[in-house]
């Protein structure tokens, strides 16, 4: 029985076939893929209605890590491309005659600056996953050059993120069940206005500094 693409990003999809790329974010719903950019060879797209806080072992939310599934459909060189480094790795090919596109979910650190592809899925015309790999290699967004593809695409998601803060914590505590208890509202505060947090390290340092000078 073939896998299918995550039942819940299923769920809230337009079915799509592959196309044109001028035409690609029209047969996919605006209303949950935030189209980001085309190259002649892919559109770019993040799943905004599955975006999400992570959670960690107590289940408290995390707002250090945010979670985000993506989608990007190809052209026909992208598919011969993606088709023919398969052929060349000796890898299965069933399926791939109906290739379209790919699936990745994200993990970002805030205060790393990084971002995870935790996972890849390749899909078909009906979104059947063809093959996953996954991956713990973090990328270091500073890293990626103001032109580079897959830079612009992860500070887009990451401003969209900074934008929606209380949407994605909303979301995060009814469907994940995320706990958000008074140090992790602290730290949502410092998202959303930085300087707060920048005025109170600089008041902490200062604070140190008269603690020093008292004790001379």
């Amino acid at each position: 029985m073939k896998m299918r693409w995550g039942a819940g990003l299923l769920a809230a999809a337009i079915l799509f076939v592959a196309q044109p790329q001028g035409s690609a974010e029209e047969v996919i719903s605006p209303e949950i893929y935030q189209w980001v950019q085309s190259t002649s060879r892919q559109n770019y797209f993040f799943n905004k209605q599955q975006m999400y806080f992570g959670q960690d072992s107590q289940g408290k939310l995390d707002a250090n890590i945010v979670l985000v599934p993506v989608l990007k459909t190809y052209d026909l060189v992208q598919i011969q491309d993606v088709q023919a480094k398969r052929r060349w790795k000796m890898l299965p090919m069933e399926g791939y005659n109906d290739l379209v596109g790919t699936a990745e979910y994200l993990r970002f650190d805030l205060d790393k600056g990084t971002v995870t592809v935790y996972k890849h899925e390749d899909l078909d015309s009906e979104w059947g996953v063809l093959s996953v790999t996954t991956s713990d290699k973090a990328v270091k967004i500073a890293d990626l050059s103001e032109k580079d593809v897959d830079g612009i695409f992860y500070r887009t998601i990451l401003k969209y993120a900074y934008a929606h803060i209380d949407e994605l914590v909303d979301r995060t505590e009814k469907v994940k069940k995320a706990k958000v208890t008074d140090d992790v509202k602290k730290k949502l505060a410092h998202l959303k206005n930085p300087e707060l947090k920048k005025a109170e390290k600089e008041a902490k340092a200062e604070g140190n500094g008269s603690d020093k000078k008292k004790s001379r």
